[in-house]
């Protein structure tokens, strides 16, 4: 079995060279293709032993990815960016799970995203199709997807992703996904990310018509569409206008036997039904419970990265929710006894709320 990885690259060079140290005993033979670099990346990726090839930038990330799979001679390509960075992985197992499916299908890897929020720095994660096996191309201008209804399934290999830390490639971005919602209107792909792009720039009312038409042509099966719910529901919140919450509120009716046992989603109606309270207390006191309720079933459900979602919904963020709850309603021992569980996970604001309590 030949497995080669492919990237295409940019003016990378603050991070290549530790991407492709991470991927080269995973593959046979490494094939970079650079779209217009105007730092080192290209004399990094031929120290590197990579095959450099240089490919004209067309506005179009599939053609760029496409001319790099058309080099390439491997039965699987591991796809990869140049601020990904592959975990410790083992190149036998890698094989014995490509060859352990029959037909046509793409290998999924776990990657974690570490991003800036309120609290300091949180962690998401995501399976995304990453291996491709021979004769399998992209298709899409941007935010590409592999052509062909073909299964993902995930495999043991994770990467970590350091790109949110340093660069907002939002603006950029923009362009674009104006252009491919403007061209492919009934694409509910492009609707998610286009209002994914806006709520990341903060633009949280300009993104609404985007998250609304995506959750309506959006399928049930698509696989980006649990995150899109949630990240809808957050902007909903966020903004938390009586229309807003009165719309949340109908999303999260509708999608519990959908998402009930997904911690994500679990954590997110906590917050809601705490937010709906707080606005009518008289009239919503009947869903306190809900509140506690929702992130007792994260703590139940407990983490699974190889789902996608952020980080602690299913452990620290849960404990810590909770432990605010008891404490604002007056039951500090078990207040104390859920800030220490979120404590020992590392978790620097229940830490500081114990110190609180303490005194």
């Amino acid at each position: 079995m030949k497995i080669n990885l492919v990237m295409i690259v940019r003016n990378e060079e603050r991070s290549l060279k530790r991407c492709l140290e991470a991927a080269k005993p995973l593959v046979d033979q490494m094939i970079v293709v650079d779209t217009g670099s105007e730092d080192r990346t290209k004399e990094i990726a031929e120290e590197m032993g990579a095959l450099v090839q240089e490919f004209s930038w067309v506005n179009d990330f599939s053609a760029a990815r496409n001319y790099g799979l058309s080099l390439s001679d491997g039965d699987w390509n591991l796809i990869l960016d140049g601020d990904e960075y592959v975990r410790e992985g083992d190149r036998s197992i890698l094989e014995q799970a490509l060859s352990s499916r029959k037909g046509m299908w793409i290998g999924g890897i776990t990657r974690y995203d570490p991003y800036h929020d309120g609290e300091g720095t949180s962690v998401s994660t995501s399976v995304l199709p990453r291996l491709l096996p021979r004769g399998v191309r992209y298709q899409g201008m941007i935010h590409e997807q592999p052509e062909g209804n073909y299964p993902c399934y995930p495999v043991q290999l994770s990467a970590d992703h350091d790109g949110y830390l340093v660069a907002d490639k939002g603006e950029r971005n923009l362009a674009y996904l104006r252009q491919a919602v403007k061209e492919y209107p009934e694409d509910g792909y492009y609707q998610f990310q286009m209002a994914s792009t806006l709520r990341n720039l903060t633009q949280l009312e300009e993104s609404l018509p985007y998250f609304r038409k995506f959750y309506r042509i959006s399928r049930k099966r698509d696989s980006y569409r649990a995150g899109g719910v949630v990240l809808y529901l957050y902007t909903l919140l966020d903004l938390g206008t009586p229309g807003c919450l009165e719309e949340a509120g109908g999303i999260v009716d509708q999608e519990e036997q959908y998402l009930g046992n997904w911690s994500d989603f679990c954590f997110v109606c906590g917050l809601f039904y705490m937010k709906r309270v707080l606005s009518d207390v008289k009239k919503y006191y009947h869903l306190l419970p809900r509140i506690e309720s929702s992130y007792q079933k994260c703590l139940t459900l407990g983490e699974h990265p190889e789902l996608g979602g952020v980080v602690g919904t299913g452990s620290f963020k849960a404990a810590y929710n909770l432990g605010a709850w008891y404490e604002v309603s007056g039951q500090n021992d078990r207040a104390v006894q859920y800030y220490t569980l979120a404590a020992k996970e590392g978790y620097e604001p229940a830490k500081a709320r114990l110190k609180e309590i303490a005194r």
